[in-house]
């Protein structure tokens, strides 16, 4: 009897990656294409959702050339907050998507500071351009884009199961509207209050449905067959703690991706608004009741590692920065603050730039490196100690993943910082797991919550072995923190 397989899409920031995911855990096959990413004023990150949609297409179709085995579902895991605007009836974009890292509006969301305590209640969120309302506000404005019957307004996990489903299927999930600022995370339905706060029209807002369950099934399009049932949907982060099985209250993740994001399972009970940090959905399994998260949100981790190479050329190529930056053993007291598009948690800060301090003649390339792979450290260990404040809980271990958790480097000055082991799986692409495991769960690929946690395999851990200077070293970088904010605002 041959093998299920499930196909997740993993639509991230840069690129999209198609994976088949065995269930019998034997080397997955997977596909991936770069998009064009567009910075047309600073401040201003745009994607053409075209493109995306084309990526998805031919990884996906890749995918499926490649595989012999049933198919018996797809999952679907995506950058969140990103605003796609279209036509219903001809499917066509209304110019580009706004993307994430977006900062138009910022004074927009800093008008609407006396209704912070509101916003928080409602949504577990704060008001910052990061999230999707005030994105979606700003194309109905000025992006020309028409409030009519045929306005869809989604997330990229709508516009992709839109286009799998040539248009009968327009959803979005828990997760995913949780990142929109016009959600209500207790109810669990589209806000009345906050979507009349942005001017957004509910009409124009996808179905929400759980994590885990069948939603649409793919239409015939050239190479993709029709009847593929598509049955998870997650943000890319929630996709990452759930590939990661943390299952139980108080475990977490950190992924090392653009930016980074560290969630803790909180379980099925709401928390209160918590200074600093973000409230989120994890999932939703089916008719479960949902499970929530605490979040704390990194704007920019690698790709700081992306503005040494393209923007400083510094390196040639990313793997390059860890040898790099092992080659000098500390970075002689140069703090890099890699607050290109503002300083997510805790200090919510839009108008926070980038800063490299502490130069001096004898400062080499090596040095600013590993001030950059200090950053990411160091802005771990802000959001470790804000949650675990938060939540009254310590943290005890630290599961990472993501593209710069290869780095061994990283993983041991995180070690050093946050005092408790980091461990890496043997997967580190856990965002496509992640999705692959709901997806899965709904079509009994996997029987249960316990066989995803036997399919987690621990690769290596990372042990505290602090050097003395943490203490010292963490204080230049509040320092530097200190340095940055609020730059852009008193121009």
């Amino acid at each position: 009897m041959s093998t299920p397989v499930v196909i997740a899409i993993d639509a991230g920031t840069t690129g999209i990656r198609s994976r088949a995911v065995f269930a019998d855990g034997r080397e997955s096959i997977s596909s991936y294409q770069e998009f064009t990413q567009y910075f047309p004023t600073p401040g201003w990150v745009e994607h053409d959702a075209n493109e995306i949609w084309q990526a998805v297409h031919h990884t996906l179709s890749h995918v499926i050339s490649r595989v012999s085995e049933p198919i018996a579902a797809i999952g679907i895991t995506n950058q969140r907050e990103t605003v796609v605007a279209w036509d219903k009836t001809t499917s066509k974009p209304y110019g580009r998507a706004i993307v994430w890292q977006d900062r138009r509006t910022a004074e927009r969301c800093s008008q609407l500071a006396p209704q912070l305590d509101l916003v928080r209640a409602t949504t577990g969120l704060v008001l910052d351009p990061y999230f999707s309302g005030s994105k979606m506000e700003w194309l109905l404005k000025h992006g020309n884009v028409p409030n009519n019957a045929d306005l869809a307004l989604g997330t990229i996990d709508s516009w992709i199961v839109w286009n799998l489903t040539q248009g009968s299927s327009f959803v979005t999930d828990v997760t995913n509207a949780s990142r929109t600022m016009l959600f209500d995370i207790t109810s669990m339905q589209w806000s009345n209050e906050m979507c009349a706060m942005f001017g957004v029209p509910e009409h124009a807002l996808p179905r929400v449905v759980a994590s885990s369950e069948r939603v649409g099934v793919t239409a015939h399009t050239h190479s993709i067959p029709s009847g593929i049932p598509i049955s998870g949907i997650a943000g890319d982060q929630q996709a990452a703690l759930f590939g990661q099985a943390c299952f139980n209250p108080g475990s977490s993740k950190n992924t090392y991706g653009t930016g980074s994001f560290v969630l803790m399972n909180v379980g099925t009970t709401c928390p209160s608004p918590s200074e600093g940090l973000l409230t989120t959905v994890a999932w939703k399994l089916g008719s479960d009741a949902p499970v929530y998260a605490l979040e704390g949100a990194i704007f920019v981790t690698g790709s700081a590692i992306q503005w040494l190479r393209d923007g400083i050329n510094i390196i040639d190529s990313a793997p390059e920065v860890g040898p790099l930056a092992e080659s000098v053993p500390s970075t002689n007291g140069v703090v890099v603050v890699p607050a290109f598009t503002g300083l997510g948690s805790p200090w919510w800060d839009p108008y926070a730039r980038g800063a490299v301090l502490g130069i001096t003649r004898g400062t080499t390339r090596a040095h600013i490196a590993r001030a950059v792979v200090e950053s990411i450290s160091y802005q771990t260990r802000d959001v470790v100690e804000a949650m675990s404040h938060a939540a009254g809980v310590t943290v005890t271990d630290m599961r990472v993943d993501g593209g710069a958790a290869i780095m061994n480097l990283l993983l041991q000055l995180q070690a050093n910082q946050l005092g408790v082991s980091v461990m890496r799986p043997h997967e580190l692409e856990t965002t496509a797991m992640g999705a692959a495991y709901l997806a899965g769960l709904a079509e009994g690929v996997w029987p249960s919550l316990q066989s995803v946690t036997d399919a987690w395999k621990l690769d290596t851990v990372f042990t505290p072995q602090p050097t003395g200077t943490e203490a010292h070293d963490y204080m230049l970088w509040k320092r530097a923190v200190n340095r940055s904010l609020n730059w852009a605002q008193s121009r």
